[in-house]
């Protein structure tokens, strides 16, 4: 009977490339119910041989792994046969189901389980007790052959009698030979000459009595060093080390035949599968695919379990598994527009769509195929931080504005568990290095901070959060000193105001105490009489405007008639002589004006006694203020002091609470300055736990020292901007390490040991001049951050610094580090190995790239067969260019054939050259 597998696109669809899956290698069906620790689960009625028991079990065993999120099954029962005498096979009802099947949410079993691997447990006939392995199919394999299979392997013996396991009639040696020949004799080809179905063959509980290292010793070695098996299962309770310890030959033996270990439940109830698993990287759901995991076991294999603080076996909880953690990962981004030069697409939909990995993905094709032009556009694109290096910053530019996102060209970026309304680099927080950009990256300052900040992870967050704190307090100091300069020009002007209304109120007393009142009382009774002659001397003028006037009057004489008029009347006499009458008049005014002149005379006398009285007092006042130090002629501006004198209140309270706010600026700006130091210790002792960290794990190949204050770009900046030609050029002079910090110039200008700085006279003069009160607090509000030096172990065994080191050396340091991070940021190089030597790349580049595996995001332009190849790429995506425009020819898994044939006539020359290089070698 012939297995055809149903197509699905749901797992490349969801994780390009190869991928991390869940799997149980391990699993007894009920096949093995003559054993009697087969279990039939509840619910499940009626004679298990029956087709429709068979089928009910199926599916509630792909339900129960579906459920417990393993997606990769390997059946292994004793017997795939509940009754020798049948063909029931309860392990090939399940791969059909598999394979056919629909769950009761009507969702494929085969988008749910990724592959399903029929296989069986005999017993050999070596050791004292024999000895188990697992032997696993493709499906393809054909249910027919598949029995077939396992009976040649048991050499026809039944494998149960009377519930007991059977020991086969063949070794292991020979139960290989057979099987081997029987696929060789049986198999089919596809029509490019691949076998139409593969197995694999895993070593169970072998510390166990019937494992692979139970039995003795001379066995162990003969058939352990046999490479038809391919991983070795460990105790539930036990991990690599405990295995190993004390058997050296057992780790050379698996790392001469490329094995590994892997943990699985060896379950005989459907709701134990997965008890115990391992995770494992397939690019497809086939035996092939499975056995290339285990040869790159490195990276493509994860325990999934650890030790926790009471020593039991606990999950890991950083599973590799990109939908399984929130990891940032590009899934994949589509260019469109015509301008661009991908937005060709090599068709006529005018779209390039790039799929990668979330773990290693490698661009690999020819001279000017877009390879560079991708990475720079992307990084453009998101708005990464760009290079530091002004000739890289414009290489990088070009590619990625003026070719990939010309003419306003369409970019989607799918990056799953991410809002894909945020910006770009929020969706795809990705680090990205350009050609050449790790080699100038040595010289740019804070970067080897950066790295080492972020290589324990344990650590990172903190350390960006102080980073970050101390930035904040840097700002707020500046502008607190700046607010420390205006208060202190406001105290300044208050004290002042109040210190005027003082002295205006202290003149006011001084003058009163002087005999201002006598003064005045005299000044007083002289203004009065001056008053008074002023009068008289004016009554005088009126009285000679009077007499004249009088004088001039002409009475007229009195004629006959009126004469006897005026007798015929009752006037008297007197009345009647008008002329004496005016007469007399006149002669009154004369005698007044005289008398007024007399009074005029006596009150000019007194006022001159007065004058002369008050000038005597004003002199002795002037005296008495002159001894007090104070200026008699203010006694002038009497009116405006005591204007003055009357605000002395307000202006008191105003310098008060001026002097309170600056005494309270000052204080914080103290605690800021605390707060700052604090923060600055703290991120020192951070740093010195990462610095160990870097000395452990590079075993003293890679040494970190720190600077204290050894950036000084603060103070440079400051120190120029004095504008004083002796300053900068005594400052220019300094040898790095011999210029001070701000605090140690601080501290030598109030001590007046400028001197101790290689200050001349001259220069400290100007320098005290120029300090003034508010730039000191300037000075003292400056930061200069640590530094970070790097130094890298020579053959010879001394220590060069990094920037003692050739361009190639700067790089394998930096890439060590950046490899080894724990950051999960997603990094892309552009073509790392153009500075790269092919011994760092073997020790140092190739096993990092596979430690990040699960871990981290890299995406690699490249060259080079050894990273694409050895790195154990999870994703290629190969490069076609005409002149205008660029496009993928193809992209997958490295092994798939397509993708093989990519590499070796790209990045290894062709069959050619691979096949001449191997002939050169000897291999």
């Amino acid at each position: 009977m012939t297995f055809t597998r149903r197509k699905t696109d749901n797992w490349t669809t969801g994780v390009p490339g190869a991928r991390w899956l869940k799997a149980d290698l391990q699993i007894h069906t009920m096949d093995d119910l003559p054993g009697g620790m087969a279990k039939i689960p509840p619910g499940i009625s009626g004679d298990p041989h029956s087709a429709s028991t068979t089928r009910t079990y199926a599916r509630m065993f792909l339900q129960s792994a579906a459920s417990n999120g393993v997606r990769v099954l390997g059946l292994t029962p004793h017997s795939p046969r509940i009754d020798p005498a049948q063909d029931s096979s309860a392990v090939w009802q399940i791969v059909e189901e598999w394979n056919s099947g629909f769950d009761d949410d009507g969702v494929p079993f085969r988008e749910t389980i990724y592959a399903v691997f029929p296989g069986f447990e005999p017993c050999l006939k070596d050791g004292r007790s024999g000895l188990h392995l697992l032997f696993l199919f493709d499906p393809e394999i054909g249910r027919t052959a598949y029995l077939k299979a396992f009976d040649l392997v048991m050499g026809g013996v039944t494998p149960w009698q009377d519930g007991q396991l059977q020991m086969s009639n063949r070794s292991s040696d020979q139960a290989f030979s057979d099987l081997q020949k029987f696929q060789n004799r049986e198999c089919p080809r596809t029509q490019d000459g691949r076998l139409l179905w593969d197995y694999i063959v895993l070593a169970p509980h072998i510390d166990g009595e019937k494992g692979l290292l139970g039995a003795q010793k001379a066995q162990i070695l003969r058939l352990f060093q046999h490479d038809g098996i391919a991983g070795l299962e460990l105790g539930d309770h036990k991990l690599p080390d405990d295995t190993l310890r004390g058997r050296p030959w057992l780790k050379d033996g698996m790392a001469t035949y490329r094995q590994t270990f892997l943990h699985s439940s060896d379950a005989y109830s459907v709701d134990e599968i997965g008890r115990r698993h391992v995770w494992i990287k397939l690019a497809s759901p086939r035996i092939e695919s499975l056995r290339q995991a285990f040869i790159a076991s490195d990276s493509r294999v994860r325990l999934g379990y650890q030790r926790d603080a009471n020593g039991n076996l606990s999950e890991i909880p950083d599973l590799p598994d990109v939908t399984m953690n929130n990891r940032p990962w590009l899934k994949s981004v589509s260019v469109s527009g015509k301008a661009s030069f991908f937005g060709a697409g090599g068709g006529d939909d005018q779209d390039s769509h790039f799929n990668f990995s979330p773990d290693l993905t490698c661009v690999i094709g020819g001279s000017m195929t877009g390879k560079s032009t991708l990475l720079d556009g992307l990084r453009v694109h998101v708005n990464a931080q760009m290079p530091h290096d002004s000739s890289v910053l414009e290489q990088v530019e070009a590619r990625g504005r003026t070719r990939f996102l010309g003419g306003s060209a369409r970019v989607v970026l799918d990056c799953p568990g991410r809002d894909p309304t945020a910006a770009p680099h929020e969706q795809w927080p990705a680090i990205f290095y350009a050609q050449t950009e790790l080699q100038r990256l040595a010289q740019s300052a804070g970067a080897v901070e950066d790295i080492l900040a972020r290589l324990v992870a344990s650590e990172t967050q903190d350390i960006m959060d102080r980073e970050k704190r101390l930035s904040d307090l840097d700002g707020e100091l500046s502008r607190a000193s700046v607010r420390l300069g205006k208060l202190g020009g406001d105290v300044a002007d208050a004290e002042q105001a109040a210190q005027r209304s003082q002295r205006a109120a202290n003149e006011l007393a001084a003058f009163s105490d002087a005999g201002l009142e006598n003064l005045n009382r005299v000044s007083g009774e002289l203004s009065r009489w001056q008053g008074s002659a002023q009068a008289a001397t004016e009554l005088a003028s009126e009285l000679d405007c009077l007499l004249d006037s009088l004088s001039a009057v002409d009475v007229p004489e009195l004629d006959k008639d009126l004469a006897a008029a005026l007798q015929t009347s009752e006037l008297t006499e007197r009345e009647a002589d008008l002329q004496k009458r005016w007469d007399s008049v006149l002669r009154s005014l004369r005698n007044a004006k005289d008398e007024l002149a007399e009074a005029n005379a006596a009150i000019e006398s007194i006022t001159g006694v007065l004058g002369s009285h008050r000038d005597a007092v004003r002199v002795q006042m002037d005296r008495d203020l002159a001894a007090l130090g104070l200026d008699g002629a203010k006694i002038n501006q009497l009116q405006a002091l005591t204007a003055q004198a009357s605000l002395l209140g307000s202006y008191q309270e105003h310098a008060k609470e001026q002097s309170s706010a600056l005494l309270r600026a000052e204080r914080a700006f103290e605690a800021l300055l605390k707060e700052r130091r604090d923060i600055v210790e703290e991120q020192r002792s951070a740093f010195g736990r990462v610095m160990e960290v870097v000395h452990s794990q590079f075993d003293g190949r890679i040494v970190a020292r720190r600077i204290d204050e050894g950036r000084k770009m603060t103070l440079d900046r400051f120190l120029r901007g004095l504008n004083q030609r002796g300053i900068t050029r005594w400052w220019n002079d300094l040898p790095d390490d011999q210029r001070p910090t701000p605090d140690e110039l601080l501290d030598k200008l109030v001590s007046g040991h400028l001197e101790d700085v290689e200050m001349s006279s001259a220069v400290s003069e100007t320098f005290r001049v120029q300090l003034t009160p508010t730039r000191q607090r300037e000075m003292a509000a400056l930061r200069c951050p640590d530094d970070y030096a790097l130094e890298l172990r020579m053959d010879d065994g001394s220590h060069r610094p990094l920037s003692d080191l050739s361009g190639g050396q700067r790089v394998n340091l930096l890439l060590s580090l950046l490899l080894e991070t724990d950051d999960d940021r997603p990094l892309v190089i552009d073509q790392p190995e153009d500075e790269l030597d092919n011994r760092f790349m073997f020790e140092t580049m190739i096993p990092a790239l596979k430690r990040l595996k699960g871990r981290r995001q890299i995406i690699v332009a490249t060259h080079n067969a050894n990273i694409v190849v050895n790195g154990d790429a999870d994703q290629v995506i190969l490069l076609e260019a005409t002149a205008d425009h660029g496009h993928i020819a193809c992209s997958g898994a490295i092994e798939e054939p397509d993708i093989r044939d990519a590499i070796v006539r790209t990045v290894d020359g062709g069959d050619e050259a691979f096949r001449l290089r191997r002939l050169k070698y000897g291999f």
